[in-house]
């Protein structure tokens, strides 16, 4: 049976989240996990898991202040919370220690632990094990709007040329290169072909791919599949690709994964980002391009050449259209002096 990425990627969250339950989490938040499990995906919990545990760190340090351990935090502990511990949290996340490295979080961090503490005093508020939810009561920090980065026209096909000629790399860099070049050119093809999340291309197949009509099947967020299409340049670069692998399967560990690393095994999300990185910084150095970035490029020029925000929406796989609107529907300068005189304020002469 081939290789599901997903299950595995599944499974091996949940063995994180039962450890954290069992060693760094407070008793009480079993029955927590257990009432969301069939609400959220394995990594929202892992993320939970995570947030939950800095908060707990905190209490016992800041609040109890008697070296008291988190596995002895109770739900009558919880209870007397109060809306200023919550907030002195969020003060406290801007700098903060936790087993001997030092952290920051800036206000969007800071307002995804602050609803992953939300949702816990929720959950045991309407359940009635505790009396009151300060949490609720806290206001979520002040998100400020990041710039858009994305690459223009120019630098699309010059970072697809940079992976193909291997121009501006260093010696090292080059020595990889060589054996890397086709495969490299294919995913910087399909994540600016069609717009995938980088998970959503870690986890592809060979099988996922349908040469007959350029189209793949991806999971999206949530374990949903979509089906996708790609243009003939893409189906060309990633026809070049299997071929190439083809030619080198010896010793292939997963052999029906679609992007192979050095080691012969799947490719991960970090070579990925650091492949993206390597051929972004020389076409581009003052601009920060991971493949979230390449993700914006594409939903951007499909905005611009189709003007649907639906459809993109659609193609990108998010659930909520403005998402796609807060990313891309900003109106350029063409498009302001499209518009003009599009509204007329006289009437027309009259032969």
């Amino acid at each position: 049976m081939a290789s599901n990425y997903y299950v595995e990627r599944n499974n091996k969250n949940l063995k994180i989240i039962e450890r954290l339950l069992e060693e760094e989490l407070p008793s009480f938040c079993y029955d927590y996990f257990l009432a969301i499990d069939s609400q959220t995906s394995t990594l929202t919990r892992l993320n939970y898991a995570h947030d939950l545990k800095i908060f707990f760190h905190f209490l016992c340090e800041k609040k109890y202040r008697k070296n008291r351990p988190v596995k002895e935090i109770t739900l009558e502990d919880l209870e007397t919370v109060t809306g200023n511990d919550i907030e002195y949290f969020l003060s406290y996340l801007s700098h903060y220690t936790y087993n001997g490295l030092e952290h920051a979080c800036n206000d969007r961090a800071k307002a995804r632990k602050l609803s992953s503490v939300r949702a816990m005093f929720k959950y045991f508020f309407n359940r009635g094990f505790i009396s009151v939810d300060n949490a609720a009561k806290v206001s979520t920090p002040k998100l400020h709007e990041k710039p858009i980065i994305r690459l223009d026209n120019d630098e699309v096909f010059n970072i697809i040329d940079t992976a193909e000629t291997g121009d501006g790399l260093s010696p090292h860099q080059r020595f990889y290169h060589e054996k890397n070049k086709v495969r490299d050119t294919a995913i910087l093809m399909l994540f600016l072909g069609t717009g995938i999340r980088i998970s959503e291309l870690v986890g592809l197949n060979n099988s996922d791919l349908n040469f007959k009509d350029n189209s793949f099947i991806v999971t999206r967020k949530g374990g949903s599949k979509s089906i996708l299409y790609f243009d003939d340049d893409v189906a060309a670069a990633l026809q070049r690709y299997l071929d190439y692998k083809e030619q080198n399967a010896k010793a292939i560990s997963e052999p029906n994964a679609l992007f192979i690393s050095n080691n012969k095994n799947r490719i991960t999300v970090r070579a990925v980002e650091n492949m993206v990185h390597k051929y972004a910084k020389i076409v581009s150095p003052l601009k920060n391009i991971s493949p979230h970035k390449l993700r914006s490029t594409y939903g951007t020029s499909l905005y611009k050449a189709t003007g649907d925000i639906y459809v993109v929406a659609d193609v990108l796989g998010h659930k909520d259209v403005n998402t796609t609107r807060k990313h891309y529907a900003a109106i350029s300068d063409d498009t302001r002096r499209s518009v003009v005189g599009k509204v007329k304020l006289t009437r027309d002469d009259e032969n």
